[in-house]
C-alpha cells in the first residue's frame, strides 16, 4: 500500500481517496431520501384530520435543546478531525467521546419529545401529518443511533491500532456522516418546527 506523506492520512492512499468519493456519492442517496420525507411532510402537513397540529404540539424548549446539542457535537467532531490531523491521538478520542455523548443526550431529549407526542394523541395512525412528522423524525433518529455506534466502534479501533491511514479515513467519513445529520437537523428546525410553531 503507497502512502502519499503529502496529504492528510484519511487521504494518503488511492484506497482511501477511493473510499471518501464512494461515501460522497453514498451521502448523495441519502439526500434523496430526506428530500423524500421532506416532499412528502410539505404535502402531507396541512392534514391534520382530528387530530393536533404542529402548533398545538410542538414545544420550544425541547427543539433548541435538540438543536443545540446537534450543532456543538458538530462542532466537537471538527475538532476532533483537526486533532487527528495534528497527529494527537488523544485529544481526538476525547472529542469523538464528547461528540457521542452529545448526540446520545439529542437521542435521549428526542426520546422525550416523542412520549409527548404520543400522550397529546399524536402517533403514527392520528393523522397523516402525524404520521410524516414522526417518521421523518424518526428517520433522523435512526440515523443518530447508527452514527453512535459507528462512532464507537471507530473510537475502539483508534484506541486499539493508533492513528492509520485506516482508522483516519474511518473517522473523517464518520465525521462527513456527521455533519450531514446537523445540515438535515437544520432543515427539520426551520422547515418543521419553526413553520409548524407560526
Amino acid at each position: 500500500m503507497k502512502i502519499d506523506h503529502s496529504l492528510p492520512l484519511e487521504y494518503s492512499t488511492q484506497e482511501n481517496q477511493m473510499k471518501i468519493l464512494g461515501f460522497w456519492i453514498f451521502l448523495g442517496a441519502e439526500i434523496m431520501l430526506f428530500a423524500t420525507l421532506f416532499a412528502s411532510y410539505f404535502v402531507l402537513a396541512p392534514r391534520t384530520g382530528s387530530g393536533p397540529a404542529g402548533s398545538s404540539i410542538f414545544e420550544l424548549t425541547p427543539v433548541l435543546a435538540e438543536t443545540i446539542l446537534l450543532l456543538t457535537s458538530s462542532f466537537t467532531i471538527g475538532l476532533a478531525i483537526h486533532a487527528m490531523r495534528l497527529g494527537r491521538t488523544k485529544p481526538m478520542l476525547v472529542f469523538f467521546g464528547i461528540t457521542l455523548i452529545l448526540g446520545l443526550a439529542f437521542l435521549g431529549v428526542e426520546i422525550y419529545e416523542f412520549n409527548h407526542y404520543i400522550h397529546v394523541g399524536a402517533a403514527l395512525q392520528t393523522s397523516a401529518f402525524t404520521s410524516i412528522l414522526l417518521t421523518t423524525l424518526g428517520t433522523h433518529g435512526a440515523h443518530v443511533t447508527f452514527g453512535l455506534v459507528w462512532g464507537l466502534f471507530i473510537m475502539i479501533q483508534i484506541k486499539k491500532n493508533g492513528l492509520t491511514p485506516q482508522t483516519a479515513n474511518k473517522s473523517f467519513i464518520f465525521s462527513l456522516y456527521w455533519h450531514f445529520l446537523d445540515v438535515v437537523w437544520i432543515f427539520i428546525f426551520s422547515f418543521i418546527y419553526l413553520k409548524g410553531m407560526m
